[in-house]
């Protein structure tokens, strides 16, 4: 019944993509100057027009933001590098005048970089759920339990988020799905006049990437997908927030090292060994007895925030010195360093489109005693992350999905290469190695021996880099899976 089941969802996901007539005249692009600034000017924008419901194609229409920076060698031009951002609620507007500082010069040359803002977010149709300051913290969207384990917080935290946004978000949010970016991709890919295009998603953009890749096979030339989520159809987000408890664990050991490197200003200890109970010990302590943080939000130094702080540093080792420092003011022998946050309005369309993708790609758990449950276990099982994984989100209040979710086959052209570091918090190893199994031959994947998110010209692996270099300038893909 489960396979009758996925089978039906992409059949029935592929048949409303082309509900819509293709055979219509695809009007011009006008392409102009890009909203705000901070970008390459060479990077121009438009906006493409799609459905807000692709069952009613004629109904209401919103519209995508959209950018480009033409291929820098014209006569090697070979089409479209899309770059499909992270999130879910990652914008992508100024995604080219990054990768043109990135990528190498054969990549700048055959492709025209191409980024775009998903529907919901930045200057794409907007949403907003109009969520309290208080409830943008990111103690709160991010379930970490009460210091003795309770969930009750993290329940009526969820409820409410829940609530506000269903009846604040309007009709744009309950089209979130990555189903429905993979429909605006195409519709993109049409409104530039390709009939195929390459792609380079990262984080979320992986499975955004994957979904497209299943749903419109025929349409992809060469995918890489770049620190992957498990397509897991049965838990989709769900499991990539349980990932974390997993994540954590491989990498925590590498700012373990770092924070007891001798020489080091921000050094926590004489051996990685002891830096773990070292950390474990303050969030305790701070659980018991908070320490006042003007400007965060909220304006104290718990556990939870010591624990928040560790797991975003964790992406990327040159975070490592803002969590030492954190764990050093926590401890006394430093003062406590500035808080930042980003602003609320930013926050509230990030968080919009976060929960409504989150929500609307697969039905979540309802409210049960398992959540309490499972937040035990965790805590003992992955004490840095305190039972956060698997605790509630305001999914569990959420109405039922408008289609199943779309499950990645093998079925299609072999265009496709994964790119992974070792040792993701985020994205875990396990989890990437469940979307090469989905897509099976139509995969290859390159491993890196490398800590933290995003792999592909993030590490100075020099083995990696190249092998997803040459795949997008000649095509070349390794016979086998590749371990740098």
């Amino acid at each position: 019944m489960r396979n009758r089941l996925a089978v039906l969802a992409t059949v029935t996901a592929s048949v409303l993509t082309l509900s819509a007539p293709l055979a219509q005249a695809r009007p011009a692009l006008g392409w102009g100057a890009c909203p705000d600034g901070g970008h390459d000017l060479r990077q121009r924008c438009a906006t493409v027009t799609v459905p807000l419901d692709y069952r009613e194609p004629h109904g209401r229409q919103i519209t995508l933001a959209v950018s480009r920076i033409s291929a820098e060698h014209p006569e090697r031009r070979r089409g479209v590098l899309l770059m499909i951002p992270g999130g879910p609620g990652g914008g992508g507007l100024n995604g080219p005048s990054k990768a043109a500082k990135q990528l190498p010069q054969s990549v700048r040359d055959a492709y025209d970089l191409v980024g775009f803002d998903p529907r919901g977010v930045g200057s794409s149709t907007p949403v907003s759920c109009g969520l309290a300051h208080e409830d943008l913290a990111m103690v709160k969207l991010r379930p970490w339990p009460a210091p003795d384990g309770s969930i009750t917080g993290n329940v009526d935290t969820a409820r409410r988020v829940a609530d506000t946004c269903l009846r604040n978000g309007g009709p744009v949010l309950r089209t979130l799905s990555t189903a429905n970016e993979a429909r605006d991709i195409d519709r993109i890919r049409q409104a530039l006049g390709e009939r195929k295009l390459s792609a380079w998603g990262v984080s979320y953009g992986t499975y955004a990437g994957a979904v497209y890749a299943t749903m419109f096979p025929g349409r992809t030339d060469r995918i890489v997908l770049d620190s992957n989520d498990d397509p897991d159809p049965e838990k989709v987000e769900r499991g990539w927030l349980a990932a974390f408890g997993v994540g954590v664990e491989d990498r925590f050991p590498d700012f373990a090292t770092w924070a007891a490197a001798p020489g080091n200003p921000d050094r926590l200890a004489a051996t990685p060994e002891e830096v773990r109970p070292l950390f474990l010990a303050l969030a305790d302590r701070l659980d018991r007895e908070p320490v006042g943080w003007p400007g965060a939000n909220p304006p104290v130094l718990d556990g939870n925030a010591l624990r928040e702080t560790m797991l975003e540093s964790l992406y990327d080792d040159e975070k490592f010195p803002t969590l030492a420092r954190l764990v050093l003011a926590g401890l006394g022998s430093r003062p406590l360093p500035v808080a930042a946050a980003p602003p609320d309005e930013a926050l509230q369309n990030t968080v919009a489109v976060s929960v409504g993708v989150l929500c609307n790609d697969v039905r979540w758990p309802a409210l049960s005693p398992a959540y309490d449950k499972a937040v035990a276990a965790a805590r003992v099982e992955h004490p840095l992350t305190a039972g956060m994984p698997v605790n509630v989100m305001p999914c569990a209040f959420w109405p039922a999905p408008a289609e199943p979710p779309v499950r990645v086959t093998p079925d299609g052209p072999s265009d496709v290469l994964l790119v992974q570091n070792l040792r993701d918090p985020a994205t875990p190893y396990s989890g990437a190695l469940k979307l090469r199994q989905a897509l099976g031959t139509r995969a290859r994947m390159v491993t890196v021996d490398s800590g933290g998110h995003d792999a592909y010209l993030a590490n100075g692996n020099a083995c990696g880099d190249h092998v997803v270099t040459d795949f997008l300038t000649t095509g070349h893909r390794p016979a086998q899976d590749v371990h740098c």
